[in-house]
């Protein structure tokens, strides 16, 4: 599973909400939506968070093997 927890500690150590990334960045709110329940979003939505967030892949998300 794919779980974006790493996506929040780099927003909140940027200081940026989930309203920055619908209205600043233009990410629906949909996509938000989807990463806030762990549901799967396109590689584009990953490279458009690493791009405004200036961080790496990691920094948004990671992989966790199902049954942990």
């Amino acid at each position: 599973m794919i779980c974006y927890d790493p996506l929040w500690k780099t927003m909140q150590a940027q200081r940026a909400t989930t309203y920055t990334l619908r209205v600043k960045y233009n990410i629906s709110h949909a996509t938000v939506q989807r990463l806030q329940k762990n549901e799967p979003v396109s590689t584009h939505t990953l490279d458009k968070l690493c791009k405004v967030l200036d961080c790496r892949l990691q920094d948004v998300a990671e992989y966790i093997p199902d049954g942990e």
